[in-house]
């Protein structure tokens, strides 16, 4: 295989991480689609993991406020071409004042 045939099979492999493309893919995915795939799911559990043993409440704390995050984002987002009504509000204000209260109870309140 000679230097321009290695070069070719290279930028075709390389093609669907463009930025175009990657930004086109992030744009049709949905939370579901994210938090199903399996590399997610194990960097979830890898750093879930490091804080256990580190017992690193900073770490605990980000990979919580992450997942109720995006859990929010899932329940509470309205389908596409729906106006967002205070209705729909609701679950983002109180998901957000339980993630608040808790990382300032654990993080501020409660010591070691």
């Amino acid at each position: 295989m000679d230097k321009n045939q290695l070069v070719e099979k290279a930028a075709e492999t390389l093609r669907p991480f463009e930025t175009s493309n990657l930004i086109g893919t992030l744009q049709h995915l949905s939370v579901k689609q994210v938090f199903s795939h399996p590399a997610v799911i194990l960097f979830i559990t890898v750093i879930f993991f490091f804080g256990v043993v580190k017992r690193s409440k900073v770490v605990l704390l980000s990979l919580f406020i992450m997942i109720c995050l995006a859990a929010i984002m899932r329940y509470a987002m309205p389908a596409p071409g729906d106006d967002l009504s205070m209705s729909s509000m609701l679950p983002f204000i109180g998901g957000g004042l339980v993630i608040g209260l808790v990382t300032i109870y654990f993080s501020l309140i409660k010591s070691d």
